[in-house]
């Protein structure tokens, strides 16, 4: 799990064996993303801004359910 610093982002977790990423947002609520790439997840740790990633990167781009 990676705590970053964002005003929307607050945790991203990575499950390589079933490649789901953990996203808490800055509210506290927790998200599951399904099918995302390792190398979706190590660049969204990296970006610059974790928000604006979302927004481009994942968001609308993944099956998702809330809640990990």
């Amino acid at each position: 799990m990676v705590r970053v610093e964002s005003e929307a982002v607050a945790e991203i977790d990575y499950d390589s064996d079933t490649s789901r990423m953990f996203v808490r947002f800055a509210k506290g609520n927790w998200y599951t993303y399904f099918a995302v790439p390792a190398q979706t997840y190590e660049a969204f740790v990296a970006a610059p801004s974790h928000g604006c990633f979302f927004s481009e990167r994942v968001r609308d781009r993944f099956p998702f359910r809330r809640g990990r």
